[in-house]
């Protein structure tokens, strides 16, 4: 959760490169898991986590259709087809 903590807003992160920053890059699954039981969604933005091809995750994750999308559109995030520009809006430092 911490390392989630450090996506910034207007930006998105792979479950992969979260995995990462935790310190082990084959944990994307469990990553993609624990986000799912967030204990904080106030705190842990985890609707900046998308997955290796920049896809948003289903309707089940954030309470409902479009939920994750509106979030990252305020973020200043385009969410075009249910997909966001990794080169525009992914973590530069993964870059």
């Amino acid at each position: 959760y911490e390392a989630v903590k450090q996506i910034p807003k207007g930006c998105v992160a792979t479950y992969g490169q979260v995995a990462e920053m935790a310190g082990n890059p084959r944990m994307s699954r469990a990553v993609g898991n624990a986000l799912h039981k967030n204990p904080d969604p106030e705190q842990i933005p985890c609707y900046r986590v998308v997955n290796s091809r920049g896809e948003l995750s289903g309707a089940f994750a954030f309470g409902g259709k479009d939920v994750q999308k509106k979030l990252l559109e305020a973020d200043g995030i385009e969410v075009v087809n249910g997909t966001v520009d990794l080169k525009k809006y992914g973590l530069k430092i993964f870059r």
